[in-house]
């Protein structure tokens, strides 16, 4: 399938510098190349999205939150060490 595409005066020095350098035979072969790594960018993105929404699941389905205090916090973790050191 052929497809004519319009690329900015910026963009098309791009894609004839990737070309000159030998990275790529032709400006087809960079294009590609572009959408591949859009479509793999675009897949991160979703799975990383997926796993913001599983971890919000899981912190709604781990019922009310504690109040945090500081020197609660201290003092548990001085107990731990102490539990250790004996």
């Amino acid at each position: 399938m052929g497809m004519n595409v319009n690329l900015t005066p910026q963009l098309e020095e791009l894609v004839r510098a990737k070309v000159a350098s030998g990275m790529y035979t032709s400006a087809s072969e960079v294009v590609r190349e572009a959408l591949r790594l859009m479509d793999e960018q675009d897949r991160l993105r979703a799975a990383k999205l997926e796993q913001l929404r599983d971890d919000v699941r899981e912190g709604i389905a781990s019922g009310v939150s504690q109040p945090w205090s500081a020197s609660k916090a201290k003092s548990e973790a001085r107990a731990r060490r102490a539990r250790k050191a004996a």
